[in-house]
């Protein structure tokens, strides 16, 4: 049975924001996915600022893999375990150019078998350069769900599944960016703006802030 709170505080975060999506600026799937594993434990303004450079010279499988490892890293070096990062980057694209025609796969399970791609990274891809209406449960998504009470869980998984019962499905699509925005701008983790969130009323937080 649809929890009514739940949808309420959907139903307020679509109001304000109609149209969500990445902050991570991309024109392509494979754009979209490089950017995703950069974004590991990096900021999207950080992320945004090395890929400009990047795609601007190499934005496919193929054109990333004739720019070699030192050439990608040229463009990386400012984002956090860029060198790991680079190597992962030329083995997924290999595996795009080898068995996938170049293209980024569409279906789950091709998609966590490539290098630095895991459950979330897939997520976001589905969502955002598919479609699909999948949660990727992030830090920011995972600190919004324990502390508002929309989808508590002790792993980023066990938020994810909740998530997936809980959200109606017409917000599904769009519930992982509001979510996202919501943990970055608003319920931020060391000192929440709760005079100025649109849920404030409806969360389940004990220590709200004015």
């Amino acid at each position: 049975m649809e929890d009514p709170t739940r949808r309420e505080i959907f139903e307020r975060w679509r109001r304000a924001n109609p149209h969500p999506t990445t902050e991570l600026r991309y024109s392509t799937p494979f754009e979209l996915l490089v950017a995703v594993i950069l974004s590991a434990q990096a900021t999207d303004r950080g992320v945004n600022r090395a890929t400009e450079g990047l795609f601007a010279v190499a934005n496919t499988p193929q054109a990333l893999l004739d720019l070699g490892l030192e050439g990608l890293k040229s463009h990386i070096r400012s984002i956090g375990l860029y060198n790991a990062k680079a190597e992962n980057i030329l083995r997924t694209c290999r595996i795009l150019v080898e068995r996938h025609g170049g293209q980024v796969p569409r279906e789950r399970e091709a998609l966590e078998a490539l290098p630095g791609v895991g459950r979330k990274t897939a997520n976001v891809l589905l969502n955002t350069a598919f479609g699909e209406p999948t949660i990727a449960v992030d830090t920011h998504i995972f600190r919004v769900a324990n502390r508002t009470g929309i989808a508590p869980g002790r792993t980023p998984l066990a938020v994810e599944k909740r998530l997936m019962e809980v959200v109606p499905m017409e917000f599904r699509r769009d519930a992982h960016h509001w979510m996202i925005l919501h943990g970055r701008y608003v319920c931020t983790a060391r000192a929440p703006r709760c005079g100025e969130c649109l849920i404030a009323d409806l969360c389940e937080y004990d220590e709200k802030r004015n």
